[in-house]
């Protein structure tokens, strides 16, 4: 208690020193605040979108490195479909397998597969002409004879007779905008709702029905367009053909209408959406007719849902050291991801820096100023150890005064901190965005399209282009608050900054000579 008594009477007797050290420590706490509060709020802001954007990987065809491994061998066209041809698919077992890694929360994957129907018409832009040619040949034959002869008859003269003969012709010509499959409908099999990305997402939308719940019933969900074209409606029954043996049918009863909100819906070049054929089921129903017949091959398109965008990589490695054939590689959304929330990582990098920066400097600055105030106590410690107090004591003193000051001041500076943490961080993310978009109009100007303003709307609504960048506008603010776990680490930092610079003065009490102290004082 006479530490504390003490350390308080030297604060008010030195109180222009000590308002110095405190103003010092305001600012460096006001800083400090302001920049724990934006990396806090910086790192809620990524870990919420990460969570609401799952990372998620997936493995398609290579296809840069088949066609790279095809033209060192000089391989012609031929060879190198027959090469593509003979690439075996990604198996359910492999997936599993793939699956079972630290790395990987979940994993799903969906069947494709390429059927016919019986009665029903598939929505595309393909014509099927049939042209009727009629060839007209005349053929002229010819009888010999003496040349005293009557003309045309036998033994007479040169002569002959003419006939004419037609031939008809029919013709069929096919002729496709896109490159014909083995069936004219694509099922693609789900095996919940949760794997179902492209509902869940909104790209797909039921306007009639529903998707059906039992993901072991012959049901299945049919284009808007599809509907349309063949007058199919809820409760209709469809009957699909195995287009490797038209012998086998599977029957399925439309429990839904899906329509698409994609760009596709809205592409002029095309009368039908990407989707117009694609007819949604459940992976049990496409199971069933692969055990029907082994020719049938399947597309098998997993996903892999990560526990973090760090683990990209390492996962990656990971599937190709289990065998994974370097015909495939593994694709991600991590730069989707990564470019979304590019713009808060930049602000918090640059907070981060900020707060080295500035505890260094503080740190330094506190040093200097305790040696100054050792220096100018000098006398005082001669006194003090000449009375009889210990080293520990004494230095327990100037370490306690120096706390006391700390801690009033750390209160002002988080307060301070808490009024200017908000609009800061907001002004540095704006300056983020600012220059996000500054690279994309660069972009922009060299297509000749300056800075896609246009000339009637407001300042700073640009036009959606995609240039093959993503724009950086998912967040535009930052609610940087001071909060209690901001406070905890002000007040650590603050505290271990005052016992760092406060070393000053222990060491220099400890090789201080009180008798040689007076002496030079007398």
């Amino acid at each position: 208690m006479y530490i504390i008594k003490n350390a308080w009477k030297n604060i008010t007797r030195n109180f222009g020193r000590n308002i110095l050290i405190g103003i010092i420590i305001v600012v460096i706490a006001a800083a400090s605040s302001i920049t724990l509060a934006i990396r806090e709020s910086a790192k809620n802001i990524v870990t919420a979108y990460q969570e609401k954007n799952k990372v998620e990987a997936t493995i398609g065809m290579d296809r840069n490195a088949l066609m790279n491994n095809l033209k060192k061998d000089n391989s012609s066209q031929e060879d190198m479909i027959n090469a593509f041809n003979k690439i075996e698919s990604v198996t359910a077992e492999q997936i599993d397998k793939y699956g079972d890694s630290e790395y990987v929360s979940e994993y799903y994957y969906t069947y494709e597969l390429s059927v016919d129907a019986k009665s029903i018409k598939e929505a595309t832009d393909s014509l099927v002409k049939e042209t009727t040619t009629t060839k007209t040949e005349t053929e002229k034959k010819s009888w010999g004879g003496s040349k005293s002869g009557i003309p045309g008859f036998p033994g007479g003269g040169p002569g002959g007779e003419s006939f004419k003969r037609s031939t008809t012709t029919k013709k069929t010509e096919k002729i496709y905008n896109e490159k014909a499959q083995d069936g004219a409908f694509t099922l693609i099999g789900y095996k919940s709702y949760d794997n179902m990305d492209k509902f869940v997402s909104g790209e797909y939308t039921i306007i009639d029905g529903e998707v059906s719940s039992d993901f072991e019933s012959a049901s299945v969900v049919i284009s808007e367009e599809l509907a349309t074209l063949n007058e199919l409606k809820v409760g209709d029954k469809i009957t699909f053909v195995d287009p490797k043996n038209t012998k086998k049918t599977y029957e399925a009863t439309v429990t839904g209408i899906y329509k698409e909100n994609s760009d596709s819906s809205s592409n002029m070049s095309s009368m039908f959406t990407n989707s117009a054929n694609e007819i949604i089921t459940n992976i049990n129903f496409i199971i069933q007719m692969l055990d029907a017949d082994e020719e049938l091959e399947p597309t098998i398109t997993p996903t892999f849902i990560l526990k973090s965008v760090n683990d990209v990589d390492a996962f990656t490695n990971q599937v190709k050291e289990k065998g994974l054939s370097e015909n495939y590689t593994v694709t991600s959304n991590k730069d989707e991801i990564t470019s979304a929330t590019e713009s808060v990582d930049n602000v918090k990098i640059f907070a981060t820096t900020f707060l080295i920066i500035t505890l260094i400097i503080g740190g330094v600055v506190l040093v200097v100023i305790n040696m100054i105030n050792i220096r100018e106590r000098k006398y005082e410690i001669g006194v003090l150890r000449t009375i009889g107090m210990k080293k520990s004591m004494l230095s327990l003193q100037f370490m306690t005064e120096l706390v006391l000051v700390a801690i009033v001041s750390l209160m002002i500076g988080a307060g301070v901190g808490a009024c200017l943490s908000v609009p800061v961080s907001n002004k540095l993310l704006a300056n983020e965005i600012s220059n996000a978009s500054s690279k994309y109009d660069d972009i922009g100007k060299n297509f000749g399209k300056g800075d896609f303003t246009p000339p009637n709307s407001k300042d700073g609504d640009k036009k959606e282009m995609n240039f093959g960048v993503v724009k950086v506008n998912e967040v535009k603010t930052i609610d940087a608050v001071v909060d209690f776990k901001v406070l905890g680490e002000l007040l650590g930092i603050g505290l271990l900054l005052t016992l760092l610079s406060s070393l000053a003065s222990i060491i220099a009490i400890a090789r201080f000579q009180p008798l040689q102290i007076l002496k030079e004082r007398g």
